[in-house]
């Protein structure tokens, strides 16, 4: 593993691997064992979208691990007034242990790898979210042991991260259902990847409720995240029409088991992909995966950056 662009690209054993270090990680900073396991190196992280859990847990975490971490937005960057990506990827190499960007198109990560000669991390894009997902099965584990025999659902627009979600979750074993408008489907080499691996069912029909409910019959873990992600605040009316009955209520949670989980990538927006009685009855682990991107992405940089990878 030499970078994480997308889920896709890693193999189940290297994602295991990641969070096995991640719980290690984690019990570490709980019981104040110091692991300065990247002394000496420098992150520098790319934001060209903006982020409150991805900057400040890259940057805890190249703190915690003893090494550094540099902001640098796109008014910082000549690539924010013209300077190719293949230019800046080559100049940060000389400079940089590792990269992390936030950005919007996929292609510009993909550019960085292939021009750079260090560690390119995608913080998301507008096609996926690894990190994010890291974390989430990090969380999905903790509380339900291992992930055989479970189901979890996704609930909402088909998005980055309902892209990574489904890779995710069916690289590591589990049943996979998504619901969503037929217009605001998962990528499509996403899902024919999924269906391939006959874990992955989709509801898209006209009737929106009906999806939901079917998606979330018997599921072990329901996710979703917010109708408008960054960048589609111009489409909030008219996705909040699109999206009408994709909410994770009290009616899908009695259709889910039990003891079944909730997970949300945050900010949340109560009253719309979920309601406010539901996040907060599942706050605990919506909370556990938010800090669960610190262990995840820690892990994730010790894998490419360490000395011992």
């Amino acid at each position: 593993m030499k970078h994480l662009l997308k889920l896709m690209d890693l193999t189940t054993d290297e994602i295991v691997s990641i969070l096995n270090l991640a719980d290690q990680l984690k019990y570490e900073r709980k019981n104040h064992i110091p692991h300065p396991r990247l002394a000496g190196k420098t992150l520098g992280m790319i934001f060209q979208k903006n982020s409150t859990r991805t900057r400040v847990s890259f940057e805890v975490g190249m703190y915690e691990l003893g090494g550094s971490a540099l902001f640098l937005s796109s008014r910082d960057l000549q690539i924010g007034r013209g300077e190719p990506v293949e230019d800046t990827a080559r100049v940060l190499s000389r400079y940089l242990d590792g990269i992390m960007i936030r950005t919007y198109k996929q292609s510009e990560v993909e550019d960085l790898a292939r021009c750079g000669s260090i560690p390119i991390i995608n913080g998301l894009t507008d096609y996926c979210h690894p990190c994010q997902v890291l974390a989430d099965m990090m969380t999905v584990r903790e509380y339900k042991g291992s992930f055989k025999g479970l189901k979890m659902a996704y609930i909402g627009d088909g998005n980055n991260m309902a892209n990574s979600l489904i890779v995710g979750g069916v690289k590591l074993g589990m049943q996979v259902a998504v619901a969503c408008p037929a217009d605001y489907s998962p990528a499509g080499d996403v899902t024919d990847w999924a269906g391939e691996q006959g874990l992955y069912t989709q509801y898209s029909s006209s009737d929106a409720r009906g999806n939901v409910l079917l998606a979330a019959r018997d599921a072990d873990v329901l996710f979703t995240d917010v109708w408008a992600s960054m960048g589609q605040e111009g489409e909030a009316e008219k996705r909040r029409a699109a999206f009408k009955g994709y909410c994770i209520d009290a009616q899908v949670m009695s259709a889910a088991k039990d003891d079944c989980m909730v997970q949300h990538c945050l900010p949340a927006h109560r009253g719309e992909e979920i309601a406010a009685d539901v996040f907060e009855a599942h706050a605990g682990e919506i909370f556990e995966e938010a800090e669960n991107r610190l262990h995840a992405q820690k892990a994730l940089m010790v894998k490419l950056m360490g000395d011992d990878k």
